[in-house]
């Protein structure tokens, strides 16, 4: 019974990550309607990306982008793609060796940082007053 579950983990990881490199490739297809370019790119780009939105450190909310939120931006983009073009990219997916990494994702990760940082920074700072 445990190796059972521990077998459809593994199986499941491996199509998340076959997944996302197809989500990658449809990003930058023609044939995709721009609405799903959009969605793949940007779940894609967060999935490939070496820097996490909210740390694996942080308890409980550190996991909850990898367990909860990059496999349902997934499905999302999954949906939106068309199947039959969504096929192609999973067997070109499949036989690439390696996995792209997202420099824009970070970057957009980064950014994000940056802003909150600069907005608390703003609200909390203390202001002269007469």
């Amino acid at each position: 019974m445990a190796n059972r579950i521990v077998d459809m983990a593994k199986q499941w990881a491996r199509a998340i990550k076959r997944d996302v490199v197809a989500l990658w490739i449809a990003a930058g297809d023609s044939r995709v309607p721009w609405y799903a370019k959009v969605i793949a790119g940007a779940v894609a780009a967060y999935a490939l990306s070496p820097i996490d939105l909210i740390p694996d450190f942080v308890p409980v909310l550190g996991y909850l982008d990898d367990l909860l939120i990059v496999p349902l931006g997934i499905v999302l983009a999954v949906k939106l793609v068309p199947p039959n073009l969504m096929v192609e990219f999973r067997t070109e997916a499949a036989s690439r060796q390696g996995r792209p990494i997202s420099r824009i994702g970070a970057a957009a990760i980064i950014a994000l940082w940056v802003f909150a940082a600069a907005f608390l920074i703003w609200l909390f700072w203390p202001t002269s007053r007469p």
